[in-house]
Protein backbone atom coordinates (compact mmCIF):
# COMPACT_ATOMS: atom_id res chain seq x y z
CA UNK A 1 0.00 0.00 0.00
CA UNK A 2 1.34 3.02 -0.99
CA UNK A 3 1.51 6.69 0.70
CA UNK A 4 -1.35 7.94 -0.97
CA UNK A 5 -3.48 4.92 -0.32
CA UNK A 6 -2.49 5.10 3.46
CA UNK A 7 -3.52 9.01 3.86
CA UNK A 8 -7.07 8.12 2.18
CA UNK A 9 -7.46 4.98 4.30
CA UNK A 10 -6.86 7.34 7.48
CA UNK A 11 -8.77 9.87 6.53
CA UNK A 12 -12.09 7.50 6.01
CA UNK A 13 -11.35 5.93 9.18
CA UNK A 14 -11.51 8.95 10.94
CA UNK A 15 -14.80 10.37 9.07
CA UNK A 16 -16.07 6.89 9.61
CA UNK A 17 -15.11 7.41 13.73
CA UNK A 18 -16.22 10.93 13.69
CA UNK A 19 -19.52 9.79 12.39
CA UNK A 20 -19.89 7.07 15.12
CA UNK A 21 -18.81 9.66 18.07
CA UNK A 22 -21.82 11.74 16.79
CA UNK A 23 -24.17 9.03 16.48
CA UNK A 24 -23.12 7.93 20.72
CA UNK A 25 -23.82 11.97 21.20
CA UNK A 26 -26.95 12.54 19.55
CA UNK A 27 -28.34 9.11 21.15
CA UNK A 28 -27.13 10.32 24.75
CA UNK A 29 -28.35 13.64 24.62
CA UNK A 30 -32.05 12.72 23.06
CA UNK A 31 -32.59 9.71 25.10
CA UNK A 32 -30.87 10.94 28.34
CA UNK A 33 -30.54 14.39 28.59
CA UNK A 34 -33.28 15.91 26.74
CA UNK A 35 -36.26 14.30 28.30
CA UNK A 36 -35.53 15.97 31.88
CA UNK A 37 -34.84 19.20 30.33
CA UNK A 38 -31.22 19.11 31.42
CA UNK A 39 -28.92 21.51 30.20
CA UNK A 40 -25.39 21.39 29.04
CA UNK A 41 -22.50 23.12 27.35
CA UNK A 42 -21.88 23.94 24.66
CA UNK A 43 -24.38 25.20 20.76
CA UNK A 44 -26.04 21.71 21.66
CA UNK A 45 -26.85 22.95 25.00
CA UNK A 46 -27.45 26.85 23.96
CA UNK A 47 -29.73 25.48 21.40
CA UNK A 48 -31.36 22.54 23.80
CA UNK A 49 -31.91 25.76 26.40
CA UNK A 50 -33.57 27.65 23.76
CA UNK A 51 -35.69 24.52 23.05
CA UNK A 52 -37.29 24.19 26.32
CA UNK A 53 -37.84 27.79 26.65
CA UNK A 54 -39.61 28.48 23.28
CA UNK A 55 -40.06 25.23 21.32
CA UNK A 56 -37.96 26.46 18.86
CA UNK A 57 -36.53 23.03 17.47
CA UNK A 58 -33.13 22.19 18.52
CA UNK A 59 -31.57 21.17 15.35
CA UNK A 60 -32.22 24.56 13.78
CA UNK A 61 -30.51 26.65 16.38
CA UNK A 62 -27.84 24.07 16.41
CA UNK A 63 -27.36 24.78 12.60
CA UNK A 64 -28.13 28.29 12.28
CA UNK A 65 -25.21 29.20 15.22
CA UNK A 66 -23.14 26.77 13.37
CA UNK A 67 -23.02 28.56 9.93
CA UNK A 68 -22.50 31.88 11.44
CA UNK A 69 -19.72 30.90 13.64
CA UNK A 70 -18.50 28.63 10.14
CA UNK A 71 -19.00 32.04 8.30
CA UNK A 72 -16.77 34.12 10.86
CA UNK A 73 -14.24 32.11 11.03
CA UNK A 74 -13.56 30.49 7.66
CA UNK A 75 -11.30 33.54 7.04
CA UNK A 76 -9.53 33.22 10.15
CA UNK A 77 -8.75 28.98 10.43
CA UNK A 78 -9.26 28.63 6.80
CA UNK A 79 -11.51 25.38 4.89
CA UNK A 80 -8.92 23.01 4.67
CA UNK A 81 -8.99 23.04 8.87
CA UNK A 82 -12.42 23.50 9.15
CA UNK A 83 -13.49 20.53 7.20
CA UNK A 84 -13.93 18.01 8.99
CA UNK A 85 -15.84 20.50 11.23
CA UNK A 86 -18.45 20.80 8.45
CA UNK A 87 -18.73 17.43 8.36
CA UNK A 88 -19.47 16.37 12.12
CA UNK A 89 -21.83 19.72 12.34
CA UNK A 90 -24.22 19.15 9.20
CA UNK A 91 -23.77 15.18 10.80
CA UNK A 92 -24.69 16.22 13.81
CA UNK A 93 -27.39 18.01 12.47
CA UNK A 94 -29.04 15.34 10.39
CA UNK A 95 -28.58 13.26 13.50
CA UNK A 96 -30.96 15.15 16.44
CA UNK A 97 -33.33 15.82 13.60
CA UNK A 98 -33.78 12.04 12.44
CA UNK A 99 -33.83 10.91 16.11
CA UNK A 100 -36.08 13.40 17.73
CA UNK A 101 -38.96 11.86 14.97
CA UNK A 102 -38.59 8.37 16.17
CA UNK A 103 -38.29 8.44 19.17
CA UNK A 104 -41.44 8.50 20.82
CA UNK A 105 -43.15 11.86 22.91
CA UNK A 106 -44.27 13.11 26.26
CA UNK A 107 -46.83 15.37 25.91
CA UNK A 108 -44.96 18.09 26.23
CA UNK A 109 -43.48 17.40 22.98
CA UNK A 110 -39.56 16.03 24.47
CA UNK A 111 -38.81 12.32 24.22
CA UNK A 112 -40.28 10.03 26.60
CA UNK A 113 -38.73 9.41 29.23
CA UNK A 114 -36.20 5.90 29.63
CA UNK A 115 -35.19 6.22 33.31
CA UNK A 116 -38.87 6.82 34.13
CA UNK A 117 -39.81 9.97 36.39
CA UNK A 118 -37.77 11.49 39.25
CA UNK A 119 -34.50 9.69 37.91
CA UNK A 120 -33.44 13.46 36.71
CA UNK A 121 -29.87 12.73 38.19
CA UNK A 122 -29.62 9.25 37.37
CA UNK A 123 -30.71 9.97 33.43
CA UNK A 124 -27.71 12.88 34.01
CA UNK A 125 -25.01 10.27 34.89
CA UNK A 126 -25.49 7.86 31.79
CA UNK A 127 -26.09 10.69 29.52
CA UNK A 128 -22.82 12.75 30.38
CA UNK A 129 -20.56 9.22 30.70
CA UNK A 130 -22.02 8.62 26.77
CA UNK A 131 -21.40 11.98 25.92
CA UNK A 132 -17.80 12.49 26.92
CA UNK A 133 -17.11 9.23 25.33
CA UNK A 134 -19.02 10.01 22.22
CA UNK A 135 -16.78 13.32 22.36
CA UNK A 136 -13.31 11.99 23.31
CA UNK A 137 -14.03 9.76 20.08
CA UNK A 138 -14.40 12.89 17.82
CA UNK A 139 -11.33 14.45 18.82
CA UNK A 140 -9.42 11.10 18.98
CA UNK A 141 -10.09 10.86 15.40
CA UNK A 142 -9.34 14.87 14.72
CA UNK A 143 -12.59 16.07 14.79
CA UNK A 144 -14.65 18.64 16.24
CA UNK A 145 -18.51 19.06 16.60
CA UNK A 146 -18.02 23.51 16.02
CA UNK A 147 -20.02 25.46 18.07
CA UNK A 148 -17.80 26.66 20.59
CA UNK A 149 -15.13 24.44 19.54
CA UNK A 150 -14.53 27.14 16.86
CA UNK A 151 -14.30 30.44 19.12
CA UNK A 152 -12.35 28.41 20.65
CA UNK A 153 -10.26 27.90 17.86
CA UNK A 154 -10.22 31.44 16.84
CA UNK A 155 -9.29 33.31 20.22
CA UNK A 156 -6.07 30.91 20.38
CA UNK A 157 -4.88 31.48 16.92
CA UNK A 158 -4.52 35.54 17.74
CA UNK A 159 -3.81 35.13 21.46
CA UNK A 160 -1.71 31.44 22.45
CA UNK A 161 -1.89 32.64 25.34
CA UNK A 162 -5.44 31.63 26.28
CA UNK A 163 -5.84 28.07 25.93
CA UNK A 164 -8.59 26.35 24.31
CA UNK A 165 -9.93 24.63 27.67
CA UNK A 166 -10.19 28.66 29.52
CA UNK A 167 -12.57 29.84 26.36
CA UNK A 168 -14.65 26.47 26.56
CA UNK A 169 -15.13 26.24 30.34
CA UNK A 170 -15.96 30.37 30.36
CA UNK A 171 -18.20 29.75 27.01
CA UNK A 172 -20.06 27.04 28.99
CA UNK A 173 -20.01 29.13 32.13
CA UNK A 174 -21.98 31.47 30.00
CA UNK A 175 -24.21 28.94 27.78
CA UNK A 176 -25.38 27.30 31.44
CA UNK A 177 -26.09 30.38 33.30
CA UNK A 178 -28.23 31.74 30.90
CA UNK A 179 -30.76 29.53 32.23
CA UNK A 180 -31.63 32.38 34.88
CA UNK A 181 -32.72 34.41 32.51
CA UNK A 182 -35.91 32.41 31.08
CA UNK A 183 -38.72 32.63 32.98
CA UNK A 184 -40.46 29.94 31.47
CA UNK A 185 -38.00 27.87 33.54
CA UNK A 186 -39.68 28.41 36.47
CA UNK A 187 -39.33 30.11 39.65
CA UNK A 188 -35.79 31.62 40.56
CA UNK A 189 -35.19 28.50 42.75
CA UNK A 190 -36.15 26.01 39.89
CA UNK A 191 -34.03 28.14 37.36
CA UNK A 192 -30.94 27.96 40.26
CA UNK A 193 -31.82 24.19 40.24
CA UNK A 194 -30.96 23.72 36.08
CA UNK A 195 -27.79 25.67 36.34
CA UNK A 196 -26.46 23.72 39.10
CA UNK A 197 -27.25 20.15 36.57
CA UNK A 198 -25.91 21.91 34.49
CA UNK A 199 -22.87 22.72 35.40
CA UNK A 200 -22.87 18.88 37.12
CA UNK A 201 -23.32 18.11 33.59
CA UNK A 202 -20.37 20.23 32.39
CA UNK A 203 -18.17 18.56 34.90
CA UNK A 204 -18.34 14.90 34.68
CA UNK A 205 -18.30 15.46 30.69
CA UNK A 206 -15.56 16.65 30.50
CA UNK A 207 -14.13 14.07 33.15
CA UNK A 208 -14.54 11.29 31.24
CA UNK A 209 -13.86 12.74 28.11
CA UNK A 210 -10.32 13.63 29.60
CA UNK A 211 -9.98 10.24 31.46
CA UNK A 212 -10.84 8.90 28.02
CA UNK A 213 -8.17 10.39 25.83
CA UNK A 214 -5.79 10.43 28.42
CA UNK A 215 -6.43 6.54 29.40
CA UNK A 216 -5.04 5.76 25.38
CA UNK A 217 -2.15 7.90 26.02
CA UNK A 218 -0.82 6.62 29.27
CA UNK A 219 2.38 5.53 29.72
CA UNK A 220 4.43 3.73 32.45
CA UNK A 221 8.39 3.33 32.83
CA UNK A 222 10.04 0.47 33.91
CA UNK A 223 13.29 -0.30 35.80
CA UNK A 224 14.68 -3.88 35.27
CA UNK A 225 17.33 -5.22 37.35
CA UNK A 226 18.48 -8.55 36.12
CA UNK A 227 21.76 -10.82 34.80
CA UNK A 228 19.75 -11.38 32.00
CA UNK A 229 19.93 -7.94 30.63
CA UNK A 230 21.01 -8.59 26.84
CA UNK A 231 18.68 -11.10 26.18
CA UNK A 232 15.53 -8.71 27.63
CA UNK A 233 16.99 -5.72 25.90
CA UNK A 234 17.51 -7.69 22.70
CA UNK A 235 13.76 -9.55 22.96
CA UNK A 236 11.89 -6.01 23.89
CA UNK A 237 14.17 -4.25 20.94
CA UNK A 238 13.48 -7.18 18.14
CA UNK A 239 10.14 -8.78 18.75
CA UNK A 240 8.22 -5.85 20.39
CA UNK A 241 10.19 -3.12 17.91
CA UNK A 242 10.99 -1.27 21.52
CA UNK A 243 13.94 1.11 22.61
CA UNK A 244 15.47 0.22 25.36
CA UNK A 245 18.31 2.63 27.41
CA UNK A 246 20.80 0.54 29.60
CA UNK A 247 22.09 2.55 32.64
CA UNK A 248 25.24 1.56 35.03
CA UNK A 249 24.07 0.26 38.50
CA UNK A 250 25.75 0.01 41.86
CA UNK A 251 24.18 -2.30 44.81
CA UNK A 252 25.05 -0.58 47.82
CA UNK A 253 24.68 -3.39 50.39
CA UNK A 254 26.22 -5.87 47.83
CA UNK A 255 28.61 -4.06 46.12
CA UNK A 256 28.30 -5.44 43.11
CA UNK A 257 27.94 -3.48 39.40
CA UNK A 258 24.48 -4.80 37.90
CA UNK A 259 23.10 -3.15 34.32
CA UNK A 260 19.79 -1.68 34.49
CA UNK A 261 17.13 -1.43 31.68
CA UNK A 262 14.85 1.91 31.28
CA UNK A 263 11.62 1.08 29.21
CA UNK A 264 9.22 3.84 28.28
CA UNK A 265 6.07 2.40 27.13
CA UNK A 266 2.60 2.53 26.95
CA UNK A 267 0.58 1.25 29.46
CA UNK A 268 -1.25 -1.26 27.05
CA UNK A 269 2.20 -2.74 26.13
CA UNK A 270 2.74 -3.57 29.50
CA UNK A 271 1.87 -6.97 29.70
CA UNK A 272 3.80 -8.13 26.81
CA UNK A 273 6.58 -6.35 28.45
CA UNK A 274 5.93 -8.50 31.55
CA UNK A 275 5.57 -11.51 29.44
CA UNK A 276 8.95 -11.18 27.97
CA UNK A 277 10.91 -10.44 31.14
CA UNK A 278 9.05 -13.64 33.19
CA UNK A 279 9.96 -15.85 30.11
CA UNK A 280 13.72 -14.93 30.28
CA UNK A 281 14.19 -14.45 33.54
CA UNK A 282 11.37 -14.95 36.42
CA UNK A 283 13.82 -13.98 39.19
CA UNK A 284 14.20 -10.39 37.49
CA UNK A 285 13.71 -7.43 39.81
CA UNK A 286 11.06 -4.87 38.28
CA UNK A 287 10.26 -1.93 39.04
CA UNK A 288 6.93 0.13 37.14
CA UNK A 289 5.83 3.27 37.25
CA UNK A 290 3.33 5.72 35.87
CA UNK A 291 4.44 8.94 34.35
CA UNK A 292 2.79 12.15 33.78
CA UNK A 293 3.86 12.35 30.14
CA UNK A 294 6.54 11.11 27.44
CA UNK A 295 7.18 13.38 24.46
CA UNK A 296 9.16 12.28 21.29
CA UNK A 297 9.60 9.92 18.86
CA UNK A 298 6.55 7.27 18.91
CA UNK A 299 4.72 9.16 21.74
CA UNK A 300 2.92 12.34 22.29
CA UNK A 301 3.88 15.69 20.08
CA UNK A 302 5.30 18.39 22.52
CA UNK A 303 2.06 20.66 21.75
CA UNK A 304 3.74 24.20 23.11
CA UNK A 305 4.32 27.17 20.98
CA UNK A 306 8.05 28.56 20.74
CA UNK A 307 7.94 33.13 20.71
CA UNK A 308 10.34 33.96 17.55
CA UNK A 309 12.56 36.25 19.21
CA UNK A 310 14.32 38.78 16.75
CA UNK A 311 18.09 38.65 17.29
CA UNK A 312 19.55 41.77 18.06
CA UNK A 313 22.45 42.87 15.91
Amino acid sequence: MNIQHKIILNEAKDYFFIAFGLFLYTIAFTVFLMPYQIVAGGVTGLSAIIYYATGFHLENTYIIINGILLLVALKILGVRFLMKTIFAIFTLYFMLKFAQEIIPKQENGLPFKLMGEGQDFMSMIIGCVITGIALATVFMNNGSTGGTDIIAASVNKFHPNVTLGNVLIAADFCIIGSCMFYPQFGTLLERAHKVMFGFCVMAMENYTLDYVMNARRQSVQFLIFTRKWQEIANAIGTQMNHGVTILDGHGWYTGQEMKVLCILAKKNESVNIFRLIKMIDPQAFVSQSAVIGVYGEGFDEMRVKIKNEKTKE
